[in-house]
């Protein structure tokens, strides 16, 4: 009976099937960081203010991918890490049943082990049934012994990502300014019209809703087939969630014809064509809002910002940063907190993103692929 009661508690102690490993979750880390460190490379290569605003965008950017894939990584990590830890528990208290068991053989006398009470056959039986056992006992140490194994390189992997993070986000902290900086030094930048600003401002001072203002700017009449022609592909001015599409009612109940992003704290925001920049600055109760125009009749309006950049009239190309949301980055230990419990980081900024044509909606879900940028 020992040896079945030792046989069921073997099969019992099998391991199921692994997910993703800690090998795979660092590859991932290390996927990130490197194109966080080719960002950098490229930003202590820049000289001319121009190609330090370029070499800026591109390091803020390789920093947000890198942190989305770093958050990603440690999501996957924590979840394993977890899963883990069950199967450990779950099996603690039959692997102390199992060794129970083989110490209570093993401290029977030999030749008590070599007969059974039922005869020469049962004996036979008990002689296979424990070659059998025996190799699966050494399998299920093995599994067990790297399921540890794995367990602490998950740990591992997260003391070292905190490294990673601090140094990172200082880095981060210090591209932003330097981008702001960067921009306000740039001159005889590419105009293709200026705006009179007292028809701006009596603009804003007759106009009640975003309707009404972005009705009342003069749009130019030279068709754009190249921005018609993204249609579908454009990509999202920020790293962000989709959480509500067009005409969804948000929480108080307010429907509105754009889309909005959840992005984090701080996010770049730039510009998804090549356009020129209508209008920037704070509107009604949107925040701060850019207004691009990328031709053909279009405007492309992008509100929430904290900070925005470039004057009205300037021209920008796609992918251009035209300003940054608001709140403040998380610290490293509260990133790894929250990655901890399989959340990442906390999209607590909302970009609110419109596309009009003339002065009527069209939906933006129809022209951005929000897949994401």
């Amino acid at each position: 009976m020992n040896l079945r009661k030792a046989a069921l508690l073997l099969l019992m102690l099998l391991p199921g099937p692994l997910s993703a490993t800690a090998q795979d979750v660092a590859a991932e880390a290390r996927a990130a960081s490197t194109a966080l460190a080719e960002a950098v490379a490229a930003l202590e290569a820049a000289t001319g203010a121009r190609d330090r605003v370029s070499a800026l965008t591109d390091t803020i950017r390789a920093y947000e991918a890198g942190l989305a894939a770093l958050r990603e990584a440690l999501r996957q990590a924590a979840i394993r890490e977890a899963a883990l830890q069950m199967q450990l528990d779950s099996k603690s208290e039959q692997v102390a049943q199992l060794l129970g068991v083989l110490s209570q053989l093993e401290s029977e006398p030999g030749p008590l082990l070599l007969l059974h009470p039922s005869g020469p056959v049962g004996t036979v039986q008990s002689g296979l049934l424990l070659t059998e056992v025996t190799p699966a006992l050494q399998a299920e140490a093995e599994a067990l012994k790297a399921q540890l194994g794995e367990l602490r390189d998950l740990r591992a992997l997260q003391v070292a990502a905190g490294a990673t993070l601090t140094t990172g986000l200082a880095a981060a902290q210090t591209a932003r300014t330097a981008l702001s900086q960067a921009i306000s030094d740039r001159t005889d930048l590419p105009r293709r019209f200026t705006e009179d600003p007292d028809v701006l401002r009596g603009l804003l001072e007759s106009a009640d809703t975003l309707d009404a203002f972005a009705g009342g700017l003069s749009l130019s009449e030279n068709p754009n087939e190249d921005f018609t022609a993204q249609k579908g592909r454009l990509p999202l001015p920020a790293f962000g969630t989709l959480i509500r599409r067009a005409d969804e009612a948000d929480a108080a109940g307010v429907r509105r014809p754009g889309i909005s992003l959840a992005t984090r704290p701080r996010a770049l925001v730039t510009a998804p064509h090549a356009a020129t920049i209508r209008y920037l600055g704070p509107l009604f109760d949107y925040g701060n809002v850019m207004v691009l125009e990328p031709g053909g009749g279009y405007l492309v309006v992008l509100a929430g910002l904290d900070t925005v950049y470039g004057s009205v009239g300037e021209v920008v190309a796609a992918g251009a940063p035209v300003g940054l949301m608001g709140g403040g980055d998380p610290t490293a230990d509260e990133f790894l907190a929250n990655a901890g419990n399989g959340t990442g980081t906390r999209e607590t900024e909302t970009l609110y993103i419109e596309l009009r044509q003339g002065s009527t909606p069209v939906d933006p879900a129809d022209w951005f692929a929000l897949a994401g940028p």
